[in-house]
């Protein structure tokens, strides 16, 4: 379980194909706290911790994994918002995060609106119903507030403001159009949707 608030960004020192996919990530974390067998949310994916050094951990990243996730993040020298999983006691400082991606969504534009930056992100119909505006969203691992929700031609448009804190301890600022994202909805809408699909069959 996660917050969706990242504690540091890794970089992928190396992809190697065996069988899975095992990615080398450097990161500030101290590695002496962190177990084997632990879990760590890399950009909004839930990935255990299979092998350690003093600045890198490792983690083998399935073939369902690399499907259902962005294209272009698990690749040597991508940049990854890393969250350590939630401990008993810890402060819930944005929402609850499962590190299951529900769908992927793609940056259909960005705007200046303040001091902040609103970015539009387009996803599949199918998601549409479990966004809400003033609602939880989490994209790359990030929590945030729905801005705006609307339905267009056979998709689901929202926006999101990213903040300058965010931007600059997360890899949203880097964001532009096209860029494809991990798409996690609010855990409650994910089981208010199943109770509702589940009275209605």
């Amino acid at each position: 379980m996660f917050t969706g608030i990242i504690t540091d960004i890794g970089t992928v020192r190396s992809a190697e194909q065996r069988g899975d996919l095992r990615l080398t990530i450097a990161c500030g974390y101290d590695l002496a706290t962190v177990d084997l067998g632990a879990s760590i949310a890399c950009s909004g994916v839930c990935l255990t911790v299979v092998d350690k050094g003093e600045d890198w951990f490792a983690v083998d990243v399935s073939g369902e994994t690399l499907s259902r996730t962005a294209a272009g993040q698990w690749q040597e020298g991508a940049r990854l918002n890393l969250e350590r999983a939630l401990r008993v006691g810890d402060e819930l400082g944005g929402h609850i995060v499962t590190g299951h991606v529900d769908g992927i969504g793609e940056v259909v534009g960005t705007c200046e609106d303040g001091a902040s930056t609103r970015i539009g992100i387009r996803v599949a119909r199918e998601l549409g119903p479990a966004l809400a505006p003033k609602g939880s969203v989490t994209l790359d691992g990030v929590s945030l507030t729905v801005n705006d929700v609307r339905d267009h031609e056979g998709e689901t448009h929202f926006s999101v403001n990213i903040i300058p804190h965010t931007a600059q301890h997360t890899t949203l600022g880097d964001l532009v159009g096209g860029r494809q994202l991990n798409v996690e909805i609010d855990v409650l809408a994910r089981y208010l949707e199943r109770m509702l699909a589940a009275r209605d069959s």
